[in-house]
Order: structure tokens, then sequence, then C-alpha cells
């Protein structure tokens, strides 16, 4: 980011999250929603666990010293658990104390003032991952190259979505539930997750509009100085432009300043 970009909102994930730039996505929806008020980055790492998140994060996130240079972040979602719950020996897999540990330890990055990368502007929310549709997910597994058994289980993935939540609690950061949103949708029967889900793990178009409305939900309840209706753009808009005098009006503002 350049000094002359917007303030952001931070993705951080997997491959849930990557695919929330698809023209469906929960990522496209929020850029849409926040245009030229909060640019969305969107840094989810398919296959990705939370071992392997916390690198990543170390290298897009910059330190305090740095941060007084550049814009600031207003808000990360941390989106990560399908992987963590794959069953062992897979090398996704990570122990479900751990998955907690990880995830505590990102949050701690961002809000714990000893941290070399402390942002107090930043704003988190956790996010678990959504229910798995094994009957749909051991089809694709199979139809792959070479074919595969089924690595996960619907009551493993809950166990991992539960424990986000008690990491939420413990650090009083807000979480997004979309694991119960898009259960009670599917009318709490694993084989019409395939409404939500196009291959029994990763979300179609229907399952992000649930997540999308959840993460502005969550906004609203705890942050609602960053609803994207809150907010102002950066640069004004044509109807409030002088054509006399254009100039002062075409200055970059923070949207923040009080």
């Amino acid at each position: 980011m350049t000094t002359n970009a917007q303030d952001a909102i931070v993705l951080l994930g997997d491959s849930i999250t990557q695919d929330g730039w698809s023209p469906y996505g929960f990522a496209q929806r929020l850029a849409n929603a926040y245009v030229r008020k909060l640019d969305v980055i969107n840094r989810g790492m398919s296959g990705y666990n939370t071992d392997w998140i916390i690198p990543v994060f170390e290298q897009c996130f910059a330190k305090q010293h740095d941060q007084q240079h550049l814009p600031k972040i207003r808000l990360m979602t941390i989106w990560l658990g399908a992987n963590d719950a794959a069953l062992p020996p897979s090398g996704q897999h990570v122990p479900l104390d751990r998955y907690a540990a990880n995830l505590a330890h990102l949050a701690h990055l961002v809000s714990d003032p000893s941290s070399p990368y402390h942002a107090p502007h930043t704003k988190l929310l956790l996010i678990t991952p959504p229910p798995i549709n094994t009957h749909q997910w051991r089809v694709t597994l199979r139809q792959g190259e070479p074919p595969k058994e089924l690595d996960r289980k619907f009551e493993v993935t809950a166990e991992y979505a539960e424990r986000v939540r008690t990491v939420g609690r413990e650090l009083g950061v807000p979480v997004v539930d979309v694991w119960t949103r898009v259960w009670d949708a599917a009318g709490h029967v694993e084989e019409r997750l395939s409404e939500y889900l196009y291959d029994g793990l990763h979300l179609n178009e229907h399952g992000y509009a649930l997540v999308y409305e959840e993460i502005i939900k969550a906004i609203s309840e705890n942050y609602p100085e960053l609803h994207y209706e809150k907010l102002q753009p950066v640069f004004k808009l044509w109807d409030q432009i002088n054509p006399q005098n254009p100039g002062p009006d075409l200055q970059k503002r923070d949207i923040f300043a009080a």
C-alpha cells in the first residue's frame, strides 16, 4: 500500500477467504459496499491452516514503526479452521488446542501493546468455519486424480467452530458465527448444506450471501463507526465539488478524523 491509498479492511484466511473474490463472494460484496471508503485486501491462502498463516501475517502486516507511514488497517477478519480440522495424517491438520492458541496468537499480534505488530486502530473479527457436507465432499474427493478418501468429519469441524467461539469469548473479540448461520439455513440437515456449498467444503453464492450479511451485522453491532453507511467517501462526490475552484475539494481526507 502507498501513502496515497485508502485505509483498508484485510481478510486473512484460507481458500474460503481467497474465493471471496469470486463474482458472488463475500469479499467482492464488501468491496462494493465500501467502495471509495475503505479498500478491501484479500489475504486468503488456499489450503493454508493457522500454523502456516502466521508467517504470512508477519510478512504482510506492518510493524508499529512502519504503520505511521501507511494507510491504517481499520478491520481485520481472521477466518480459518476448515483445513485445520482435516483429519490426521493430513498435513493440513492442526490439533484443536494448537488451533485455538494460533487464533489467540494472531489476535494478540494486533491487540497486544507489547507486540511489534500492535495496531490499536485495527478492529478484529473472528469467523467460524462453515459446516461441512461430508456426503458432497466425499464425492468431490473421489472425482479427483487420484481419488481420495474422506478427510474430514462433520462433528470434528463443529468442534473447531466451537473453539472459535470460545477464543472470541476469552479475548473479547466478536465472532461471526458462520457455522450456525449456514447450519440453521440448512434446517440442521447435512445433505441440505449443498444449497450453500458447491463441493461440500467451499461456499457458493448463497453461502457467501449469508457470510456477508453476518459480517455486516457484526460490524453494525460491535464497530458501528466502521459500518459503510456511517463513512464518507475519501474523495468528495462529484456534486460536492466547486467547478470554479475544484482544487480544495479534490484533496484526500481522513474520514475518521474527529
